[in-house]
């Protein structure tokens, strides 16, 4: 069991979050929205980690399926994290905030190579970390790397940024009648095999008893929302609040 840090968060982004109303890439005025909007976050004295998906750039699983050897195809995919990091990197900066990326492969003239006690030290400082290229393996998601990372880092919670408010038994975008959990219990997420994030993900963060709040990331100011309960979420804990 990891000992939290009661005001240190992990963001969990995903690449698609990047792309706004486009179908592929980065679209500049969306990752200056987050940015403004992790900006306003910090102001509650939050230290903040982030970790991002690749998606919108490259889909190592995908690129396995249609015949891609699966471990150079996840690289690729971590690389593509590297592409979405160093973006955000840079609409935080513009805004003033101290910013850093550690990644998991050495890229040295890029960004920094992650070390556990250099992210926390920075975090201490209120410097944001952005946490790149997954866990640095194949094979593992960049929701398992999130989930890896805020045990190493001792944050008390992860906040999954998605599409939707929450956290559905269906696709609610396919499915008008599917159910929304308010809260589920990690065990209870697993049986029912839900694709929020991933079975390897959930595990690390039930050991480490790490809850999860999954919300939707196109509202404003959507972090500080879900900090202050002012906004609806779906949160994956121990054991269901009575």
């Amino acid at each position: 069991m990891v000992k939290k840090n009661k005001n240190r968060i992990l963001i969990k982004l995903s690449g698609e979050s990047l792309m706004g109303d486009n179908n592929y890439g980065i679209d500049i005025k969306t990752v200056d929205l987050i940015a403004k909007n992790l900006k306003s976050f910090l102001k509650l004295n939050i230290e903040i980690c982030i970790v991002i998906g690749g998606g919108n750039i490259f889909r190592g699983l995908a690129a396995s399926a249609k015949g891609m050897e699966r471990a150079n195809a996840d690289y690729m995919g971590m690389l593509a994290t590297v592409l979405n990091s160093l973006a955000l990197q840079h609409a935080l900066e513009k805004l003033n905030v101290a910013t850093r990326v550690m990644s998991a492969i050495p890229i040295q003239s890029v960004c920094e190579t992650y070390i556990r006690r250099r992210a926390i030290r920075h975090m201490e400082k209120g410097r944001v970390v952005i946490c790149a290229a997954g866990t640095g393996n194949p094979y593992f998601s960049t929701d398992t790397a999130a989930s890896l990372r805020a045990a190493e880092l001792e944050c008390n919670y992860i906040y999954k940024a998605t599409q939707v408010d929450g956290i559905y038994s269906k696709d609610p975008k396919k499915y008008s009648k599917a159910e929304r959990f308010k809260s589920i219990s990690y065990q209870k997420y697993l049986s029912k095999n839900l694709k929020v994030m991933d079975s390897s993900a959930i595990t690390v963060a039930r050991d480490n008893n790490i809850p999860i709040r999954v919300f939707s990331i196109l509202q404003n100011n959507s972090f500080t929302k879900v900090y202050k309960n002012k906004t609806s979420y779906s949160e994956i804990i121990w054991c269901l609040k009575k």
